[in-house]
């Protein structure tokens, strides 16, 4: 149906808004007069619309055409048919009511008027009757129906023309049915007027006659709207004679409007674009010779500012569309602004869908349409979009917003747009072509590539996590495969969408991982390959190929090195050092069917293997730490020198999310409602409170906040490296000899986060046009990061990092719980005395005996508190506490001593270690020595040499010398044994 009908509800009638709310008064003499002169000219139109009804519609319905055009027009006569009789029965209700009034002794309220209280009912009516009536007129629908060749029709016409000698003396028939259709109902509504207008003048100021002025104003515009549509309903149809039947067949249709033609007001197009210029209500038309160009003016964008050269003495405007920029040039400033005006107007009316009500009048609406939009188009030129159906935002003729690209091959882009290109954060599905299945790339782009951080999953199982850059994959990320077939993962370094640099690969099939240096998708270069069995080596790589020679870590504690096969086997030169200090050198051999075969010396001299050896630490020389994920590194830095914008936030900083789920919610979060935390994380917040906190409490309690936030830059830093640190040592990667190149990783990573937090806080600084200040307490920026910076990150890494140190004095340790285990079998005083404590220092006080209980035989007692506090150490991550632990522990020591003695007693060394190692003992602390050497390894830089490091020192010397008593143990039973 018509869209000018959809206007009625808002502008048509304001009479329910002015609706009484109290039962309607009586009218006076002169209003009653006023309101019977309605009644006969009420009677007198529905007679007249019987008439009309009997002798014209009946008739014309009966003379149902045959041919394709003449039944489409014939649907549309039915409608206006049924629109005639509903007018009809609005005028005979309109009419019986007043006639109830007139009958009967009630006096009349205004109410009573139809005309007036339900005239929204009747502006309805008349405008979709009066522009279904045009659409008729347009498509030469009296024309037609009065060329009918059915029988009924020809009987009917003589009585016809007789009825239509009283309305018109035009001879054509086809004007006479269109002046029938139409003039009786355009002059009863001028009576509406004119009796509305005279009740008007007779209604004392009040309610009421507000009520029938808004009325009367509302029937002038219906007025003026029929008179402009059919107006614009003939200059279409002429239009439509004068064009051929080409252009007729394909640009007619019933509801079209024209509303500007260049040859009634001159215009023209850029040179040899069109002949002429036809602007109608929906689409922009440029006909050029037997062809044309027609543009959705949904999707047309008028610019004033024309910068196009043209002719002395031409007025251009640009006129902008999805694939096509054009421009139009008139000969004087007022010919350009009437179609820059008329332009605008049909644009606008276009975009709400709906004319103006009248058409060309003050609707209260700007007459500039707005230039964001949002609307469906598919391109047809050549380009990227070529043939793809965009729904979406739209801004002067580009894709700008969010949107939906679906291209006819299944592709299809959900996400945001810039300027005509992708640009944000959006979702692509790419069909494989050999499968039924996609790739789907959730990803940020920018000027129309993928570049920053996006997860693709792949239609063969394999998930992608990482950076893009020009639509490949571009600096650290991770692919993983899923399947049951050949599952693997590797993370590192991309460049130009293969593996290239450092990066890590595990062979799930194999049970392997390789941490190594990779060129074009293969292992190349320096690599260190570690087992699950617990075997490690480290070779040279060309492409996927172990070259050279290399060594070999058993799990024996056998060092091998020389050259091997990829099975492990020796050949060639090389030296075997076996865990009992023996060592076989010369060359091996491993023929079929033979073995393992070698000509050589075994050396028997040396007593036992040295720990330089079987502990040996890999990768230190070949892959420096600073050359470890630059890739994460990069992507942050370049945040920071991009100015920290939050739109481009996710992109730099985004590998924190690991799921699609994630990574829809982080956009969420970005552009939406912040969530619940307590502390805003918004960029301008985070620049602004980095300036606010820079005193070292008020910064460790900020740092500490940032890195356990998801949302902190900082924070999404320290994730991403947690997830590089876990996929090279966790599980398999798991190895003694990895222990140093995870301890350095940990320490270079509070490095970089501190370097970063400095970068972040000159952003800050600078932006508030302040300097940093300069550092007063002499601290490098490495002391700072040690000191501030890793007992935060420290958690993040505790477990695969302690597993490391764990594997590492796991041959001590052992020897070492032994030791414990021996010790716990002594009572409190037989283990004083064993370990040569003096007696004045006993805590026998400690020592309660119940019934038949011996003093001798009671454990545990003794120095309790010291022991209860010394195995807290276990209970924290930060070396800095287990410091904190240990002194509590000799402060409990020296505390229960001078309590024994009565007296404030410092203890001298000869004294403390007796104790400290029976605490010690008490404690059964597992994995103490690789407590220590974390502590050790880990601890503030100014803790060396202080009071902390003596006490680790001293703890150092118990641990040893219960790991001692132990080995004196089993070499005493070697002896014997041998003896």
């Amino acid at each position: 149906m018509d869209r000018t009908a959809l206007q009625l509800r808002t502008i048509a009638f304001n009479a329910k808004r002015c609706r009484l709310r109290h039962p309607g008064r009586k009218l006076d003499m002169c209003a009653a007069e006023a309101t019977a002169s309605l009644l006969q000219v009420e009677e007198t139109f529905s007679a007249c619309l019987a008439r009309i009804d009997a002798l014209i519609l009946k008739p014309l319905l009966q003379a149902e055409p045959s041919d394709q055009k003449g039944k489409e027009n014939f649907k549309l006569f039915l409608l206006l048919n049924d629109l005639f009789q509903a007018l009809w029965n609005l005028t005979e209700e309109n009419y019986r009511i007043l006639k109830q009034k007139c009958s009967t002794s009630e006096s009349f309220c205004i109410q009573d008027i139809y005309t007036v209280w339900k005239g929204d009912l009747f502006l309805s009516l008349y405008i979709r009757y009066f522009v279904t009536f045009a659409n008729y007129v347009v498509v030469h629908g009296f024309e037609h129906a009065t060329k009918s060749k059915s029988e009924a029709w020809k009987d009917h016409k003589a009585v016809l023309k007789q009825f239509l000698t009283d309305f018109t003396s035009e001879t054509s028939m086809s004007l006479a049915l269109y002046t029938v259709l139409h003039k009786p109902i355009r002059d009863h509504i001028e009576q509406y007027i004119v009796l509305l207008t005279k009740l008007h003048e007779v209604l004392k100021e009040g309610s009421e006659k507000t009520v029938v002025s808004s009325a009367i104003k509302e029937y002038v515009k219906l007025q003026s709207f029929i008179s402009q549509v059919l107006d614009e309903a003939c200059f279409t149809k002429s239009l439509w004679k004068s064009l051929g039947y080409k252009f007729t067949d394909m640009l007619c249709v019933p509801e079209r409007r024209l509303l500007e033609d260049s040859k009634n007001l001159p215009i023209s197009a850029s040179t040899n674009r069109s002949d002429r210029i036809l602007l109608f209500d929906d689409v922009l038309v440029l006909i050029q010779g037997n062809s044309f160009q027609s543009f959705d003016l949904k999707l047309v964008w008028v610019d004033e500012n024309c910068r196009e050269k043209s002719a002395p003495g031409m007025y251009g405007l640009r006129i902008i569309t999805p694939e096509e920029t054009f421009f139009l040039f008139a000969k004087d400033p007022q010919m350009k602004a009437v179609w820059q005006w008329k332009l605008n107007q049909a644009v606008r009316q276009a975009l709400n869908g709906k004319r103006d009500f009248p058409l060309w009048g003050k609707t209260g609406e700007g007459t500039e349409p707005p230039s964001c939009r949002f609307f469906t188009y598919v391109f047809r030129l050549e380009g990227k979009f070529k043939n793809a159906s965009y729904e979406g935002e739209w801004h002067w003729g580009k894709p700008h917003g969010k949107g939906t690209l679906k291209w006819r091959d299944g592709r299809n882009h959900v996400g945001d747009f810039k300027e005509g290109l992708e640009h944000g954060f959006g979702i692509c599905l790419v069909p494989r072509q050999s499968e039924d299945r996609y790739d789907c790339y959730k990803c940020h782009w920018y000027e129309g590539k993928m570049r920053g951080y996006g997860i693709c999953e792949y239609g063969n199982d394999m998930v992608y996590k990482g950076y893009f850059k020009d639509n490949v994959r571009q600096g650290f990320g991770i692919l993983e495969k899923f399947s049951a077939e050949h599952p693997f993962k590797y993370t590192g370094q991309w460049e130009n969408d293969k593996k290239n640099g450092y990066g890590v690969w595990e062979d799930k099939d194999r049970g392997e991982r390789y941490i190594g240096t990779w060129l074009d998708d293969h292992k190349h270069g320096q690599g260190i390959v570690v087992t699950q069995s617990g075997v490690c080596y480290q070779r040279t790589f060309h492409a996927d190929k172990m070259v050279g020679s290399g060594i070999l870590l058993l799990e024996d504690d056998s060092v091998y090195e020389g050259n091997f096969t990829e099975d492990l086997t020796f050949v060639g030169k090389g030296k075997l050092s076996f865990a009992n200090g023996f060592i076989l050198e010369g060359t091996f051999t491993n023929k079929s069917g033979q073995g393992l075969q070698m000509h050589g010396t075994l050396n028997t001299s040396n007593e036992q293997l040295d720990d330089r050896i079987t502990k040996a630490q890999l990768g230190l020389e070949e892959f420096p730490v600073e050359k470890r994920w630059k890739g994460i590194y990069d992507q942050f830095l370049e945040f920071i020198h991009s100015g920290c914008k939050e739109e481009t936030e996710e992109s730099f900083t985004g590998f924190h999310i690991q799921t699609s789920k994630e990574l829809r919610k982080s956009q969420e979060y970005l552009f939406c409602q912040r969530g619940t935390e307590d502390v805003s994380w918004k960029i301008e917040d985070i620049l602004e409170d980095l300036v606010q906190h820079q005193g070292l409490k008020s910064l460790q309690t900020y740092l500490e906040k940032a890195l356990k936030s998801s949302l902190h830059p900082l924070g999404k830093l320290l994730k991403a490296l947690a997830i590089a640190f876990q996929a090279t040592y966790s599980g398999i990667g798991a190895n003694r000899h990895l222990l140093t190149m995870a301890q350095e990783e940990v320490k270079y990573y509070a490095k970089k986060i501190w370097e970063f937090y400095q970068g972040l806080l000159h952003l800050a600084l600078e932006q508030k046009g302040q300097l940093p200040a300069k550092c007063m307490d002499g601290d490098t920026s490495d002391q700072k990061a040690c000191n501030v910076v890793l007992p935060l990150i420290l958690p993040c890494f505790y477990p695969e990092l302690f597993m490391l140190y764990m594997l590492y004095h796991e041959r001590e340790d052992d020897l070492y719980c032994q030791g414990i285990m021996d010790l716990s079998l002594f009572p409190d005083i037989k283990l004083l005395e064993f370990l040569d404590v003096q007696k004045h220092l006993w805590p026998l006080k400690d020592l309660t005996l119940t019934t038949n209980q011996r003093q001798s035989l009671i454990k545990d007692k003794c120095f309790l508190s010291a022991t209860e506090c010394l195995q807290k150490l276990i209970t924290t991550v930060d070396p800095r506490e287990k410091l904190v632990i240990l002194q509590k522990t000799y402060e409990e020591i020296e505390s229960t001593v001078s309590r024994v003695v009565d007296k404030d007693y410092k203890l001298p060394m000869d004294d403390l270690l007796p104790l400290l190692m029976y605490v010690v003992s008490r404690a059964k602390i597992q994995h103490l020595g690789a407590e220590i050497h974390l502590i050790r390894d880990l601890m503030e830089p100014t803790n060396r040499g202080g009071l902390y490091d003596f006490l680790l020192t001293a703890l150092e010397s118990c641990y040893e010398h219960i790991r001692r008593i132990r080995l004196h143990q089993r070499e005493n039973c070697h002896v014997t044994h041998s003896s």
